[in-house]
């Protein structure tokens, strides 16, 4: 399994990091993303994934400024997004986006920074990994006028439903990257949206320390719990676990053009 979205470089995790990456390694998850949220935060994710712990998953990072981080973007976001991008651990741009739940920056703010992103994004020839929440129709908008056609992008933390599914997948070929919510109670509408697009169309995701999923809730998600998230998502198609994990996992590495391989331990 490869958990493409985990915040693991963040400080929730520093007093246990390396045991939790040793357990993500011994629950099968073979390759993780750190993902950047800012300038400083994206150095944090790029450091880690140059760091050495013994029995491990792969760690890669992504460099971007996430839309609530929008009104801090640097001037030279774009010179600073094109060196790290040279970084071969730095595979992919993100998390980017539109946030108009909280509006922490001003909303043509966040429609400029992430224009600009894309940009940068398709200039370097890297994947992105984008956070839309509640500005389906700008975000739709800005695609259509930056992102060339098939470019790989995939829509982080997918809490849609049926119609939004159909719209990433069909409309701009993105990929939905699934995580804890699915399992919740009151996430029927996920549920359908994933019936409807189908496997072909899903990687996973924990987003951890956040979205914990059931039965974990009320404490700290973390990459371990990939597995089940996609062993969930397997019993809801009526698909064994073993072929989700594995179509999953290749897609995600093809997506990301991840090059190393570790073989996952035995077990499940």
């Amino acid at each position: 399994m490869i958990d493409t979205h985990a915040h693991v470089h963040g400080a929730e995790y520093e007093s246990d990091r390396a045991e939790v990456l040793r357990r993500a390694r011994a629950a099968g998850v073979e390759a993780i993303v750190a993902i950047g949220c800012d300038v400083e935060d994206s150095r944090a994710a790029i450091a880690l994934a140059h760091g050495r712990f013994d029995e491990a998953p792969e760690l890669y990072a992504t460099f971007g400024i996430h839309p609530h981080e929008a009104k801090d973007a640097p001037d030279d976001l774009e010179a600073r997004l094109d060196a790290a991008c040279s970084d071969p651990r730095v595979v992919a741009v993100g998390e980017i986006g539109l946030d108009y739940h909280y509006d922490h920056s001003p909303r043509e703010t966040q429609q400029r920074v992430l224009r600009r992103q894309i940009r940068g994004a398709v200039a370097a020839a890297k994947p992105l990994v984008f956070h839309q929440r509640e500005a389906e129709s700008n975000f739709a908008e800005i695609l259509r006028e930056e992102l060339p056609a098939g470019y790989p992008g995939l829509i982080h933390c997918f809490t849609g439903g049926v119609e939004d599914a159909l719209r990433w997948t069909g409309e701009f070929g993105l990929l939905l990257a699934i995580g804890g919510a699915v399992t919740f109670k009151s996430a029927a509408g996920i549920r359908e949206a994933v019936t409807a697009v189908g496997s072909e169309h899903l990687v996973f995701e924990t987003d951890c320390p956040y979205m914990t999923p059931v039965p974990h809730r009320g404490t700290r998600n973390e990459p371990a719990y990939v597995v089940e998230i996609a062993a969930f998502v397997a019993h809801l198609l009526g698909v064994p676990f073993e072929r989700l994990a594995a179509e999953s996992s290749a897609r995600a590495r093809a997506f990301f053009h991840l090059t190393n391989s570790v073989q996952s331990p035995s077990g499940r």
